[in-house]
């Protein structure tokens, strides 16, 4: 394993033990699969530290919307890493609004999508279930903490206020200082969601944005078990915590989602604001041809980023292009042809 200093240190497929035609295929297979929806452009795939096939713009600079949540899950990490919180710690204990409705939320609840947490203020988007304009006002709860599963941004958003306050500095300042500078990480904005009390709470959420280049370091950090150059930015406790299961498969599903969250079922596959190749209630693995360890950060689009530890491998897909329906079985294709290839 060898980490990029201002640059990814480039490498021959077959020097990592890849066969280059069977690459070949399974890049082949993916840009044609995604050549209606942003294709492979902004591409990058790292094994053992090295930049084996990258696409003609993993430069280009974008919102990664939902992938922002892995950026978050960091922070918590580094927060229970400082001994400042831990996943138990009640949320009403940061935020003491949430008393009267809310007693029961923890962070782990939040970090889950099982708070059963929601805010006045109504839909911003053209979904209905986009969430509310205004988050940190809390409405009448959707249902017990713990007891259904509901990916909701309002609790997302939520949560970056609680880790703000604990950390009592903005998000992006925290995630800069400890992880984003010594991992060479220099495309990094996220998007100020609000002020309370004086204080910029990032958003939480999807507004953070990135290249593939870029994200594929974060990737790495966490190939690496939060260690970097001789560096543990990350516990190791923290990275194998987050990137477990923690939501069952035998969770209920809370019904009265509908529209595009709909489709956004962590049951047997969601850690903490990470997505792991669990077991889906229907039996089967999220990704069957890959290795059961591989977990990503996933954004509307297609944003992603993949770490393969059993591969050594990290593979960052950005874009800006609505993503096929179908695309848990196009990445699961791909990852049989690259699996073929090692």
């Amino acid at each position: 394993m060898i980490f990029p200093a201002a640059d990814w240190q480039t490498a021959s497929p077959r020097s990592q033990g890849v066969d280059p035609r069977g690459l070949e295929d399974a890049v082949a297979y993916l840009r044609e699969a995604l050549a209606a929806c942003g294709g492979i452009e902004e591409m990058a795939i790292i094994r053992h530290g090295r930049l084996l096939w990258q696409g003609t713009d993993i430069d280009r600079c974008h919102q990664i919307w939902s992938a922002t949540k892995s950026f978050t899950s960091t922070v918590l990490g580094l927060l229970i890493d400082d001994g400042r919180c831990t996943l138990d710690t009640p949320a009403m204990d940061v935020v003491p609004a949430l008393a009267e409705k809310y007693p029961g939320v923890k962070l782990r609840h939040l970090a889950t999508m099982t708070s059963g947490y929601d805010a006045v203020g109504g839909s911003y988007g053209d979904d209905p279930d986009d969430g509310s304009t205004t988050p940190y006002d809390p409405a009448e709860p959707l249902f017990a903490p713990g007891t259904m599963y509901r990916y909701w941004d309002d609790a997302q958003r939520l949560q970056g206020l609680v880790l703000t306050k604990i950390a009592g500095e903005p998000m992006q300042d925290l995630f800069s200082r400890r992880i984003a500078e010594p991992i060479g990480m220099t495309v990094c904005q996220w998007h100020v969601q609000a002020v309370v009390d004086g204080m910029i709470i990032n958003d939480s959420a999807g507004t953070l944005k990135t290249t593939a280049r870029q994200i594929a370091r974060l990737g790495l950090l966490y190939l690496n078990r939060g260690r970097w150059e001789g560096r543990q930015l990350l516990s190791e406790a923290y990275v194998a915590e987050a990137t477990r299961v923690h939501v069952p498969a035998d969770t209920p599903w809370d019904p009265t989602v509908s529209g595009r969250q709909a489709r956004l079922d962590g049951r047997g596959v969601y850690g903490l604001n990470w997505w792991v190749n669990g077991v889906r209630p229907d039996g089967r693995r999220y990704w069957p041809a890959a290795p059961a360890a591989t977990f990503k950060a996933s954004g509307l689009m297609e944003n992603v980023c993949f770490v393969i530890p059993d591969w050594q491998m990290v593979i960052a897909r950005l874009s800006t292009r609505p993503r096929p329906e179908n695309m848990t079985a196009i990445w699961n294709t791909f990852f049989e042809k690259l699996g073929a290839a090692l």
